[in-house]
């Protein structure tokens, strides 16, 4: 299932990059098509069920379109969604076209966890330091975590940047443990 989507995404953004299209306005409409199939089990049972005319579907895609006001390569690859029956996959889709375009444009997601709410100059700092890192610009995201006692963790993809007081107590400890 994930490497259907990650095609669908991958051939989605080739588009969006093809035609010189707005990665933001993309990600933008396929979430915005996405949580409203989401919202919609009427609509998403329109569009999953084989026994509605498909030239039905599309018309009704189409009015959505229209009214979200979606650009017609959305239009296109919502409409490849229905014709090849993955219009259910369509969250997993979007979240991986997401990440395809950050991927393309260099973006790296970032979720740091803080003891504390963090200042604005202090996320610029972070977010400065972590693009030095790793050589893409940051996007991150903020939680707080009060088991944290200070400083804060960083989860960039697979690798976890641990600048919390717990870690580095938890450092200390194995040192004088000799682990």
């Amino acid at each position: 299932m994930a490497a259907a989507a990650g095609r669908y995404a991958r051939a989605f953004a080739d588009v969006v990059a093809d035609h010189k299209g707005d990665p933001d306005q993309a990600v933008a409409e396929l979430d915005q098509i996405a949580s409203l199939l989401e919202s919609s089990n009427e609509l998403r049972h329109i569009f999953e069920n084989p026994s509605v005319v498909h030239k039905q579907k599309l018309g009704l895609l189409d009015a959505i379109i229209k009214r979200i006001g979606g650009s017609k390569y959305l239009r296109n690859f919502v409409a490849v969604l229905i014709d090849h029956k993955r219009i259910g996959q369509i969250r997993d889709i979007a979240q991986q076209f997401k990440q395809e375009l950050d991927q393309r444009m260099g973006i790296a997601q970032a979720q740091v966890s803080s003891a504390r709410e963090l200042t604005a100059a202090e996320r610029k700092l972070l977010e400065d330091r972590l693009a030095a890192m790793t050589g893409k610009t940051v996007r991150a995201s903020y939680s707080q975590d009060k088991e944290l006692l200070g400083g804060a963790m960083v989860r960039i993809g697979s690798t976890i940047y641990d600048g919390s007081v717990r870690g580095q107590l938890q450092r200390i400890k194995e040192e004088i443990a000799g682990e």
